[in-house]
């Protein structure tokens, strides 16, 4: 980890703590879970970003209100919370997270909090890490890749890890959840089946990123060879020229159809790679976040996912 990156972290853990005073001291303070902040006593679910937040829509129906901390459109590596945003957090039954370096904020929130009746899932704990390396101009750097969801099957894992805790928080409509965990879990793994189809039958096994790479879990999942602009999703340095130049080169040699870029990126080294190959620029969603506008349109997981099917048969043929 750089010292920039540090540096940030240290900087949101201590705004964090004295944002969680602030909430203490001029708030009334909520001893019972499960108080749900529209008063509808119905579940109350946290979910720090969309995969998480979607997929707990997706099992529990009108049964559950449910938050996400990281607005639509809005940039993960900036985002620091309110205290309404630490406020929903202590008083939810669930809380979800991804667990990761980028979520290091949260240890110091929990710890502060009474978490005896919430249940926490930590999704780097359902998924065992990835680890990427790759050598950086002054070192030889490690970075995890959080974006565990990128791949179907742990999508799967992750929903049944959420409908177990729902279960347990609501036991009464424990059969809702499990039914409706199994049909969405279905779907997932329909998903997975056309991907697996997909690169069965590709004439190349490689996919060109002009762009942050959070798609480990994706591509190692179906045996897909990649070349990025940048190593793994940190974009603090600018790629150097011979990095773009050997994904151009790598596009007229290799006659690669498409590069990508991912949601909510600028797509310029995306666009530069084009304009020298002439090949076309698509969006692969990691589904880390999605723009107002696809929340909006009622865009999910299984929708974006949808599109990468699209996409990435065009790209492998």
């Amino acid at each position: 980890m750089n010292i920039k990156t540090q540096k940030h972290k240290n900087n949101i853990l201590k705004r964090c703590i004295a944002i969680l005073l602030t909430v203490l001291m001029v708030m009334p303070f909520c001893t019972a879970c499960g108080t749900s902040p529209s008063g509808s006593g119905k579940l109350n679910i946290v979910a720090t970003i969309f995969p998480q937040y979607d997929f707990a829509r997706a099992i529990a129906g009108d049964l559950a209100d449910i938050t996400m901390l990281l607005s639509p459109g809005a940039e993960t590596h900036s985002y620091e919370p309110t205290p309404k945003d630490i406020k929903n957090i202590e008083n939810c039954d669930i809380f979800i997270y991804v667990g990761g370096e980028s979520d290091s904020w949260i240890d110091g929130i929990l710890d502060s909090i009474d978490t005896s009746k919430m249940k926490i899932i930590s999704l780097m704990n359902i998924v065992e890490p990835l680890e990427e390396e790759h050598d950086g101009e002054a070192s030889h750097e490690h970075e995890y890749d959080e974006h565990v969801w990128t791949s179907p099957v742990n999508a799967a894992a992750i929903c049944r890890e959420i409908a177990s805790a729902m279960c347990a928080a609501d036991e009464k409509n424990s059969e809702v959840y499990n039914k409706n965990c199994a049909d969405y879990v279905e779907k997932i793994m329909r998903l997975d089946e056309s991907f697996r189809d997909i690169v069965a039958s590709a004439t190349r096994k490689t996919v060109i990123f002009g762009d942050r790479f959070p798609l480990l879990y994706f591509v190692r999942e179906y045996g897909i060879e990649y070349k990025a602009a940048y190593p793994g999703c940190s974009s603090s340095t600018e790629p150097s020229p011979a990095v773009i130049a050997e994904l151009i080169d790598t596009v007229k040699k290799e006659n690669i159809p498409v590069v990508f870029k991912i949601e909510l990126s600028n797509g310029n080294i995306a666009d530069t790679i084009s304009e020298a190959t002439g090949a076309k620029v698509k969006i692969f969603y990691s589904c880390h976040n999605i723009s107002k506008d696809d929340f909006n349109n009622g865009e999910t997981y299984l929708s974006l996912m949808e599109k990468n099917i699209d996409s990435l048969k065009e790209a492998l043929n």
